[in-house]
Formats: C-alpha cells, sequence, structure tokens
C-alpha cells in the first residue's frame, strides 16, 4: 500500500494540479477552455469527461504498451481513446441530455485532445497501469480545475447566476449599479481568464517564468 502512495507516484498525481498544469503551464486544451466555460454546469461536465477518459485510456494503453508495434501505436491510441469517447458520449445522452447539447461536439472532440494524446505517448507508454492512472486522474483534474475556475467567474459576473441559481440578480444589487456582463459571455473573454491565471500562476512561481 505504501508504494502505491509513494513519493513519487504522489507527485506524478499532484504536479498537473498546479506547477505543471496542462492548460496554464503546458497551454493545451485551450479550445475547450474557450467553448464550454459560459455556464459553470457544462464545464464541469467536459472536466470530469475529460478526468474519466484520460485516467483509463492511460490504464489499458500502460496494460497492452509492450505489444503494441511502434509503427502503429498512434492508431492503437485513438481507436483506445474514440471507444472511451462514445461510452461516457452515450453516457451523457442517456443521463445528462440537456448538458450533452450545449456540450455538442466538443465530447467528441476529446479524441484529439492533446493532454489526452500527450500522457499516452509521453507516459503511458512507459509506465505501469497505476502510475499511469494517477498521471491521467492528475492531467485531467488540472484541466478541470481551471475550467472550473473559467466558468465559474465567467457564469457568475455575465449571466448573474451559478449551475442556474440566480446570485446576483436582485433589486438590492442592481440598486447599487451592478449590471450583468455580456462580454463575460463571449469565448474572447475565457482567453483573457486563462490568461490572468497564467499571469499569477507565474508570479507566484519564479521557476516557471522564462530566463
Amino acid at each position: 500500500m505504501g508504494q502505491l502512495f509513494s513519493t513519487k507516484n504522489k507527485e506524478v498525481f499532484a504536479t498537473p494540479l498546479g506547477m505543471n498544469n496542462p492548460v496554464t503551464v503546458q497551454v493545451l486544451g485551450i479550445c475547450s477552455a474557450l467553448a464550454v466555460t459560459a455556464k459553470l454546469e457544462p464545464a464541469i461536465v467536459m472536466g470530469l469527461s475529460v478526468t474519466v477518459i484520460t485516467a483509463f485510456s492511460n490504464v489499458v494503453i500502460s496494460l497492452i504498451r509492450k505489444t503494441i508495434p511502434n509503427r502503429i501505436r498512434i492508431i492503437v491510441q485513438l481507436v483506445v481513446v474514440a471507444a472511451l469517447v462514445t461510452v461516457v458520449s452515450e453516457i451523457l445522452k442517456a443521463f445528462a441530455y440537456d448538458v450533452s447539447v450545449q456540450l455538442s461536439v466538443y465530447v467528441g472532440l476529446i479524441i484529439t485532445n492533446c493532454i489526452l494524446m500527450g500522457r499516452l505517448e509521453a507516459f503511458a507508454m512507459m509506465n505501469g497501469p497505476w502510475e499511469s492512472f494517477l498521471d491521467g486522474l492528475g492531467n485531467g483534474l488540472g484541466y478541470a480545475k481551471i475550467l472550473v475556475i473559467v466558468a465559474f467567474i465567467r457564469e457568475l459576473l455575465g449571466s448573474g447566476t451559478l449551475l442556474g441559481f440566480n446570485i446576483l440578480n436582485y433589486e438590492p444589487i442592481k440598486e447599487l449599479g451592478y449590471v450583468n456582463n455580456g462580454l463575460m459571455l463571449m469565448p474572447p473573454m475565457a482567453l483573457i481568464i486563462v490568461a490572468c491565471i497564467i499571469w499569477y500562476q507565474r508570479a507566484r512561481h519564479k521557476e516557471l517564468q522564462e530566463k
């Protein structure tokens, strides 16, 4: 049990949540961060979907990595990811249809997510199943964390709601001069918020700054 949660494995899981976040440090998965963060609910679902798919595709590829011919490894990885994406997509349609509609084609585009394919190629092909699971879980949650932060800010300031619950659209607040900012619901604002997060992270951690 101690070996499963060794210092190395803890680092594999925790590093993508902060110091090597796939969105703010590696600058991957930006397209979906712009497209699905106008509301908090689809952002949460998208983040969890990517986390599940990244974790389990890492495990599958790690288990069969020694049997995959090198010349077709990318094809095999795509087949594994496509199968998991299809399962997740069908589950969303069955149990969260409204969110599935809001996510539109972006669930299917998880297949080409740079974070996912990068972890398969860079980590799962060279490490065991448990380490690969932790790596996929950490990178998925790191991606989901940024989506949730961006969506929280955009929905709260753009619509005055969170998860559909009214937060700011009350007369006493409006009488103070507050007005929902419609610009927050436009994709460029997601990019600006992500840029602010990147700036904050690099300002706090000098080792992330380019020399």
